[in-house]
């Protein structure tokens, strides 16, 4: 199959492969991951312009995706602790292209979602690292999909989640040469 490499693919860093049944020390992996996205995440917007942050990424700017990014992932710790403190609880869904047109994503400046993430983040690895396999068993259910999502499915994914955008910033940044 031919790619076009003016052209993104819609996921650079690999398409997600759940993971079931993960090892402690995948686990602890997998935090590590999560620990680290925050930097990562920084690394990749480092020195761009304002309009170099306005570049589109299919249908996201990278402003854009610096945003969901975080309010992703902050989604995700409350899910984490509603499973923690409720019996298969039904979360929130949100539409994350609305929240992505909000001012805030679409003209804000970035270090405050990088600081939102970084603060999440470091809640949440606390967390994720004091949680017991059966902790990690548990599972809330999704509303738009009717299923239930356990732990560390939800792990697997976040850390793949902020791989997978911070990949597409990469792309843009070498495809511009910035």
């Amino acid at each position: 199959m031919f790619s076009d490499p003016y052209q993104p693919s819609a996921n650079p860093a690999g398409e997600y492969a759940a993971e079931p049944n993960l090892t402690a020390a995948r686990r602890a992996e997998l935090i590590a991951v999560i620990e680290q996205a925050p930097r990562e995440l920084e690394q990749a917007v480092a020195g761009l312009s304002d309009d170099q942050l306005d570049a589109i990424y299919r249908n996201w700017s990278i402003r854009q995706i610096v945003q969901h990014i975080a309010d992703s992932h902050a989604h995700s710790y409350i899910r984490c602790k509603w499973t923690l403190t409720e019996e298969q609880p039904l979360i929130k869904a949100y539409d994350e292209n609305k929240w992505s047109d909000l001012p805030d994503a679409r003209a804000g400046d970035v270090a405050a979602p990088l600081a939102m993430l970084a603060g999440v983040h470091r809640c949440w690895v606390q967390l994720l690292r004091a949680m017991t396999p059966a902790d990690f068993a548990r599972s809330f259910n999704h509303p738009e999909t009717g299923k239930a999502v356990v732990l560390s499915d939800a792990l697997s994914y976040y850390a793949w989640h902020g791989r997978h955008h911070t990949a597409q910033i990469a792309w843009l940044r070498e495809r511009h040469g910035w």
